[in-house]
Order: structure tokens, then sequence, then C-alpha cells
């Protein structure tokens, strides 16, 4: 299986939500998912989009940002008739190596409680549920 792991650029963004659309992630198009949000978030250099390639098709993604002491994997899709292959450990690997270029020593990600499927990638990838941390957020905008 030959999987090329490539970085978001400009112009990238229908493929992104094209990857997200066939893989059943969802997404907020009028809030945080905005194209003009996700190529500023990206300039101020604290994140990354990349993609798994195969065959010259985009077969999955994920994004992977840091808060200067913890990083956070994010958004990872892999489009179903790609799954079970190996392609989302090979995209959490090169934010794991991202992550480590920028110095950051702990990874960590978020996985919604009816996600059992992805819950259980990331237990088979040595991440280790953390118990006792409630998640709470405050958001300026009530996202649509």
């Amino acid at each position: 299986m030959d999987v090329k792991i490539v970085a978001y650029k400009k112009g990238d963004y229908k493929t992104l939500v094209n990857l997200w659309e066939r893989s059943g992630l969802p997404y907020k198009p009028q809030g945080r998912d905005q194209e003009e949000k996700i190529e500023a978030e990206l300039k101020r250099g604290v994140g990354k989009f990349m993609f798994a390639v195969m065959d010259a098709t985009y077969v999955g993604t994920i994004l992977v940002t840091h808060d200067g002491r913890k990083g956070w994997i994010n958004r990872v899709a892999v489009i179903p008739e790609y799954r079970h292959k190996g392609i989302a450990k090979l995209l959490v690997d090169a934010a794991e190596k991202w992550l480590d270029e920028q110095c950051i020593e702990i990874y960590a990600c978020q996985v919604e409680d009816d996600n059992k499927e992805s819950f259980e990638v990331f237990k088979k990838l040595g991440y280790i549920p953390f118990e006792g941390i409630h998640y709470l957020t405050k958001r300026k905008y009530l996202e649509v």
C-alpha cells in the first residue's frame, strides 16, 4: 500500500470538505470550518491539516494543533472504502511527528461518546482514556 501524507495548501478546502462529507464527519461550514477560518488558523503556525493520498486519490485527513504545551489530534477522517487499511494510523503517526518537531511531548485527542470506532482506533495507537476530567467549552458564537 503506497500512501503519501501531504500538507494542506491554499486551495485544498474543497478536497477537505469532500473528505469530511464522504467519511461522514460532521463539520461547521458556517462556523469554525469556513474556508477563511481554516486558512487563518493554519497561517498562525500552531496547526496543520494533512491528507492521506493513495493512487492520486485523497482518502483521509487529519488536523493537528498545539497550544505550546500539549498537542491535539482532531478531525481524523478516512473515507469508508479505505478504512481498516492502516491509513488512520499513518495520519496519526504524521501528526505525532509534526508535534515532535514542534517540541510537544504530550498528545491528546477528544472522541465523542457515540464514536466507538475512533475510540478503539486511538486505544490501539497507545492513547489511554483519561478519567477525572470534565471537558467544558465556552463559545463566543453559537456554531451553525
